[in-house]
């Protein structure tokens, strides 16, 4: 007598049952997040400023700024960001504060958003958003002064080697520094222009952007936002 034939189970194979063959995930299972997407910033964080980030800022009185000349700021960096942005050297209201690019009419932060790098203006109270969008902010000399001008020659050969091996500490993929005349005398490039340059630094690509502040009349913020945008779609062609 022949058997009867079995009917096909019509919903197939069972796959990933929780005692399945190793790999299988069991019901309900999640993946955590990835490296990546644990450093991001809360998207509460940039969907609104951060309580007291906007008109209540801190202003330094002319004592506290007198008193922060030479001072440090600490770096807003971490290992492997996408673009680590490099000031020529702290003004007197980033050290009094101990924030990048402080001093109210500096165009550094409005530029950064005009460019497509940050989804709204950050305060620069709030840097410690940036390494989430996998940018960082460093200088070329650590000491403040009231203008870039009075840093020595010297001063900025010697923050351009000292520069390179943070470049290799951490190894971004972009080095953006922010002032063609300090990369010329610091890198002893007298014909560089603004752009990418031919030479990469320590491993990463390398683009030099107009320096964003207030006293810099050759850019308006509609061409300094046109020129961090430039970086920003090398960065996101790369």
């Amino acid at each position: 007598m022949t058997p009867p034939r079995r009917t096909p189970d019509p919903t197939g194979p069972r796959r990933g049952r929780a005692d399945g063959p190793s790999g299988s995930r069991p019901r309900g299972h999640r993946p955590g997040p990835t490296p990546t997407e644990r450093h991001l910033p809360a998207a509460a964080d940039l969907d609104r400023p951060r309580s007291g980030a906007r008109g209540q800022d801190v202003r330094p009185t002319r004592e506290e700024l007198a008193a922060a000349a030479d001072r440090t700021v600490p770096d807003v960096i971490a290992p492997g960001l996408g673009v680590l942005f490099v000031g020529i050297n702290p003004g007197l209201w980033s050290a009094a504060t101990g924030w990048h690019f402080a001093r109210p009419g500096n165009r550094f932060w409005p530029a950064l958003h005009r460019g497509g790098f940050t989804p709204r203006q950050l305060h620069p109270s709030e840097q410690g958003l940036l390494p989430g969008l996998g940018l960082g902010i460093t200088n070329m000399v650590a000491r403040a002064s009231a203008r870039a001008d009075e840093l020595t020659v010297d001063e900025l050969v010697a923050g351009a080697e000292i520069l390179t091996g943070k470049v290799a500490r951490y190894r971004p993929a972009w080095v953006a520094v922010v002032g063609v005349t300090a990369y010329r005398i610091g890198f002893a490039r007298p014909k560089a222009g603004f752009g990418p340059q031919p030479e990469p630094l320590a491993g990463s690509r390398l683009w030099v952007l107009p320096n964003p502040s207030g006293l810099n009349a050759h850019f308006t913020p509609e061409t300094l936002g046109t020129a961090f945008g430039e970086l920003r779609a090398a960065v996101a062609a790369d």
